[in-house]
């Protein structure tokens, strides 16, 4: 059975797992996120608080040191109340060391934990928190304290947060705080644009980037990609390749180069992977080429990241749009040569009004010729950039972000001069109102099926079984997670198949108790394989309920798994 009919989703056999210890998976991402999510923030000190004094009603009078917080009293307690100080405690030096050290810091994408220190007499004092989103939190304090709180923000961005500490009964008020940035970034989409091509000299000088060797991309100030982003999403292609080796995209200046790669290649093959990794400070993204031989490297972005309110994302389980050969979502037949169909993506399997890019499993099967396929705002002209790229008969699949016009539709083009069909399946979507932000980190192997490592037993990715690994440790610094960027690469393949990923249905069962029964067989692909290929994507995955994630082979020879973490989305 070809890879291309497996992947039509024929059969919903259920599977047998193969379960992988899920302790040092989840405590390795938990001491990810917790290291890509703590902010430097800020802390203002004491010798900053603007001191005011406050008019008082005539006749009033303020209590003495040891008066309660202020509340409301029966008519018949309220009699009874303590005399008023004499006219001498009415001095506004009557609580002279009234002042207040802030500081703010964060272990999650959206998340403040502010500490507040108050210097103070022994008075009561009421306290006020503006959190600097139109929200506010009231506590109250008798002299001197330490008050903690925390506080989760809808968005990303910067937030003026001010805390107000008031001493009515000497009729001063004591102010201080700072700007807090959020860790996490929303993202922008962006219409894919090439910003490298050693080919021909865009980026970068017109030569091939030499084994071992790096190639420098500009992003930040360069195509409308501002100062100051985060991260970018880039469709990374290595193209006239005379040997086997891999690309590996990280931040550069500053930083070291990760063990880990981003996209695998043979020797005369293009192969593309989309890429979401961390802009250095320098602006750059460094592109290293991990084979022996010269290779040329192409990329394109598609989107950016900003630590500014823009775009959340929400996962969804994968649903499939478009099929060819089944005329779903667009007419049946394969795409013609040099033209694009249309398809809307918006009010369709869960999929919202209003979202502004959608990211998606883009795959070309049965092509009559080699050629590339381009995704893109179904309202927007087709761009030079390309997604996917094949040759004949070759079926292959690519992770794609695309923005999405007004009207909810993106366009797919197909740049070979013939046929081919297309197979569209949708992982998630960017919006105004998705809360969850992308919080890089230093890539995380947490999956290699040929080495008895990172709680791996030991043995092959079966055919038409599957793997589970669970991902979200019990713990507040993982709470919120909306989906985790993967890599996912499948190598040492025995004959054609697919992989699938998709949220677990059930928990993992604790040591000692059976495995937990199989769900359905999905009937969606994340990337597609040949006899004796090593094949990369980049999967955007939901870990659902139970923080389970299921790989399956859907193929029938073994094959090896590979899976690299790269970030998650945490809308906490």
């Amino acid at each position: 059975m070809t890879a291309a009919l497996v992947a039509a989703g024929l059969g919903i056999i259920p599977g047998t797992a193969q379960a992988a210890d899920p302790v040092p998976v989840a405590a390795g991402v938990a001491e990810a996120i917790a290291k890509a999510s703590t902010s430097e923030g800020f802390h203002s000190p004491a010798d900053r608080t603007i001191r005011t004094a406050l008019p008082t009603a005539a006749g009033s009078g303020r209590a003495n040191a040891k008066t309660a917080a202020p509340q409301t009293a029966p008519a018949a307690q309220t009699a009874q109340a303590e005399p008023a100080a004499p006219a001498a405690a009415l001095d506004a030096g009557a609580n002279p060391t009234l002042a207040v050290d802030v500081s703010g810091t964060s272990y999650t994408a959206h998340g403040i934990e502010l500490t507040t220190l108050i210097t103070s007499a022994d008075f009561a004092l009421g306290v006020v928190i503006d959190w600097g989103d139109g929200k506010t939190e009231t506590a109250t304090a008798q002299g001197p304290a330490e008050l903690h709180h925390s506080h989760t923000y809808d968005k990303s961005g910067e937030y003026q947060v001010k805390v107000t500490v008031t001493d009515t009964a000497n009729a001063v008020q004591a102010t201080n705080g700072g700007a807090f940035l959020t860790p996490g970034s929303d993202f922008t989409p962006h219409t894919p644009t090439r910003l490298l091509d050693t080919r021909n000299g865009t980026g970068a000088p017109a030569a091939k980037v030499p084994g071992a060797g790096t190639a420098r991309v500009k992003v930040a100030g360069n195509a409308a990609v501002p100062a100051g982003v985060t991260a970018v999403a880039l469709n990374v292609t290595v193209t006239e390749t005379v040997d086997s080796g891999y690309v590996t995209a990280w931040p550069g200046a500053g930083h070291d180069r990760p063990g880990t790669s981003n996209l695998n290649y043979t020797a005369g093959r293009s192969i593309p992977n989309l890429v979401i990794v961390p802009v250095g400070e320098d602006g750059y993204v460094e592109l290293y080429n991990g084979g022996q031989q010269p290779v040329d490297l192409i990329a394109d972005v598609t989107g950016y990241f900003t630590r500014a309110s823009a775009g959340g994302y929400t996962s969804m389980t994968p649903a499939r749009f478009v099929d060819t050969r089944e005329g779903l979502g667009t007419a049946r037949g394969k795409l013609a040569a040099r033209s694009a169909f249309t398809t809307p993506i918006s009010g369709l399997h869960g999929v919202p009004q209003g979202i502004t890019a959608v990211a998606l499993n883009v795959t070309v099967t049965e092509p009559g010729g080699l050629g590339h396929l381009t995704a893109f705002s179904g309202a927007g002209p087709v761009p030079t950039a390309s997604n996917l790229n094949f040759q004949a008969g070759q079926t292959i699949a690519n992770a794609v972000i695309v923005p999405v016009a007004e009207d909810g539709t993106i366009k797919i083009f197909n740049g070979a001069y013939l046929p081919a069909h297309v197979v569209v399946d949708v992982v998630g979507y960017y919006s105004k109102d998705s809360k969850a932000a992308f919080l890089p980190f230093t890539p995380l192997r947490t999956l290699d099926t040929r080495e008895e490592a990172y709680g791996w037993p030991g043995g092959r990715f079966r055919a038409r079984e599957y793997i589970t690994q669970g991902f979200t440790p019990d713990n507040a610094t993982a709470a919120g997670v909306e989906a985790y960027v993967l890599n996912t690469t499948v190598t040492e393949t025995g004959g054609d198949g697919y992989l699938s990923v998709a949220p677990g249905p059930y928990a993992l069962p604790a040591p000692g108790e059976p495995a937990a029964p199989a769900g359905p067989r999905p009937g969606s692909s994340t990337l597609n394989w040949t006899t004796g290929t090593t094949v990369p994507n980049l999967v955007q995955a939901s870990d659902g309920d139970h923080g389970v994630i299921t790989f399956w082979n859907q193929g029938y020879q073994d094959a090896d798994l590979v899976l690299d973490v790269f970030g998650v989305y945490q809308s906490k």
